[in-house]
């Protein structure tokens, strides 16, 4: 099965906040694992995730932000 979360041309300020959001929501995800999960192990592997997701929202935010162009997104969910 398979979902088409986004699918488009978005400008430069639409593509950040559909990105931010869905990596927001990843983020507070992990974060609420962390505060159900009393495993070392666990905790430490959701706040490399977290900080992954991160940097990887940074490193989008400086792509969009310096461009003026449309931006083509595809978002699928797929699920086995």
């Amino acid at each position: 099965m398979q979902i088409q979360l986004i699918q488009g041309e978005f400008n430069s300020h639409e593509a950040l906040e559909l990105i931010s959001k869905m990596i927001q929501t990843k983020i507070a995800y992990h974060e609420n694992k962390i505060s159900s999960h009393l495993n070392e192990e666990d905790i430490k592997y959701r706040e490399t995730k977290i900080k992954f997701l991160q940097n990887e929202l940074m490193q989008v935010r400086n792509a969009l932000i310096n461009t003026n162009k449309n931006v083509v997104l595809n978002a699928n969910l797929q699920i086995a």
